[in-house]
């Protein structure tokens, strides 16, 4: 299989994206600046997390208007997987591709700690790795990642099965509403969520609990 991480000035997670896509798949990723206008012949699209443009103006605000994504809304579009981390998942929102918005957190603070999550949605490309309900560990380090969503929205996402992801037994770490960590889009292509999978991959991590999230993502492509 063939993968492409997206790289833009203030994103600092790419090398560990990178690394993980490796380990998991055997293969390196190919690496798209955002300059880009067409991206290769990929199978899975990687948007990582960090502070493209210093978190300017809103975060992802001004990465969602660079040539690049728009290339990766087309491939979306054409029902090429993307997976957007951390910002990443802001840059995803603010490019519309999915739906909702990321505020700051409640506490008005950063925070880097490790969470609960369960498994909302097993039954999707990204998620099938685990069972349903199952609940996992895993790392955030962010500081606007509140995610709210109008009431129809909500609404709408709760009921077709879009929420892949909640912050579990008592975790939730930014105030999202329905504790809210990840969402997929209407055509089960395109997943954003808060924290980074990619950190805890191997037993160097100190456990294995995100790995199944690139194992299955890796496995529908290859």
């Amino acid at each position: 299989m063939k993968s492409a991480v997206i790289q833009l000035p203030g994103l600092n997670r790419d090398r560990d994206m990178i690394a993980a896509l490796k380990k998991v798949s055997g293969n390196a990723p190919a690496l798209v600046w955002q300059t880009e206008t067409e991206l290769p012949d990929v199978d899975l699209i990687v948007i990582p997390g960090g502070f493209s443009y210093g978190d300017y103006l809103r975060c992802g605000a001004i990465a969602a208007r660079m040539p690049v994504m728009k290339a990766v809304a087309e491939k979306a579009a054409q029902g090429v997987m993307v997976m957007g981390v951390c910002n990443g998942f802001q840059i995803l929102l603010e490019c519309g591709l999915l739906p909702g918005a990321l505020m700051r957190n409640a506490s008005l603070r950063f925070v880097c700690r490790e969470v609960k999550l369960q498994v909302a949605n097993a039954n999707t490309a990204f998620t099938r790795g685990y069972a349903p309900n199952q609940i996992i560990r895993c790392p955030v380090a962010h500081h606007d990642g509140n995610y709210f969503a109008e009431p129809e929205t909500l609404k709408r996402i709760e009921g077709e099965g879009q929420v892949v992801f909640r912050y579990a037994q008592g975790t939730n770490p930014n105030g999202s509403i329905n504790d809210i960590a990840g969402i997929v889009n209407t055509g089960g292509n395109v997943l954003g969520l808060m924290p980074h999978p990619e950190n805890l991959i191997e037993a160097a991590h100190g456990g294995t609990d995100g790995r199944a999230l690139f194992e299955s993502a890796l496995s529908k492509v290859a």
